[in-house]
């Protein structure tokens, strides 16, 4: 197949590009800047996009956007986050739909955040939106590929979870306290984090763009999500280091402000209903595998 990937050069779009061409895929690239190959199509998120570029495109997959957890929140860093996903999510939806063959498939990034804060519910796909900043972005971010989705092509949403690598997101950033040995749980340790390995992430999304009965919203999440104290105590056991320092909830907030509500004191308990009723399995069901698999 011919694929179309934005944000190729990140830690989903790198390893995706990677597992394609190894699989024969013809693999391109949006980018923003001049292309330097004929494998990279040029584009800009708050611009339209030539629906003459998607010509022989049998799957786009978008996976572009500004990234929450750099830096901190003020009124600036979320209408960045929030239009580099719905403003580049809109451009690519309505070039699809004005194209006259259009691909067959769009798989659209999405996220969990769609949830909010929701303690210990079990969450699927079908569970209601949250009511914070991020619940907001990931509506709209959704919404966005209605052209798409209107003019009959199969959309995924894929709601991404707490994605585990070691070259990227929430488990590089946390590595580092960890293996001093001064990592500890956040606040009192009971949000659920529901969390995916990379190499999961990477065989789901190749999973849905070949299986035709998969649309709509997706959960990106192992089947077994844990609490933070869980997950705290896991980590120390895989790199051996104790875990007895926790981060009072205050001083994370004081630390990251608004950033640390909607990331890190949240709490989203999601299972991944849809990925298993297609049939799509698992290469690693359990944190610690996880962990050891990445690390």
């Amino acid at each position: 197949m011919k694929i179309l990937v934005s944000g190729s050069h990140g830690l989903v779009g790198s390893a995706l590009t990677k597992a394609l061409r190894a699989q024969g895929d013809e693999v391109l690239s949006l980018v923003r800047n001049t292309p330097k190959s004929p494998t990279e199509i040029a584009w800009q998120p708050n611009g339209a996009l030539d629906p003459a570029a998607l010509d022989g495109i049998d799957v786009v997959v978008h996976l572009a956007g500004e990234s929450i957890a750099a830096g901190r929140w003020n009124d600036e860093k979320k209408r960045r986050i929030r239009e580099s996903r719905i403003n580049g999510t809109t451009s690519i939806s309505e070039a699809l739909a004005r194209n006259a063959n259009p691909p067959r498939t769009f798989v659209c990034a999405s996220a969990i955040g769609y949830y909010g804060n929701r303690a210990d519910e079990l969450l699927t796909e079908a569970s209601s939106r949250g009511e914070d900043f991020l619940s907001g972005v990931c509506v709209e971010w959704e919404r966005a590929t209605d052209p798409a989705a209107e003019k009959g092509i199969r959309v995924v949403n894929a709601r991404f979870g707490i994605i585990l690598s070691t070259e990227g997101g929430a488990l590089a950033k946390m590595l580092p306290p960890f293996r001093m040995g001064v990592g500890g749980r956040i606040g009192d340790g009971k949000q659920w984090m529901s969390w995916i390995a990379l190499a999961d992430v990477i065989n789901g999304l190749m999973f849905v763009i070949r299986n035709q009965s998969v649309t709509g919203p997706v959960n990106f999440v192992a089947p077994n999500p844990v609490t933070n104290a869980e997950f705290t105590k896991t980590l120390g056991k895989v790199l051996s280091r104790p875990t007895i320092f926790p981060i009072p909830a205050f001083a994370v907030r004081l630390a990251f402000g608004e950033m640390a509500d909607a990331l890190l004191l949240s709490s989203a308990r999601v299972e991944p209903v849809e990925l298993e009723k297609a049939g799509f399995a698992f290469a690693h069901n359990d944190l610690e595998s996880a962990l050891r698999q990445a690390l």
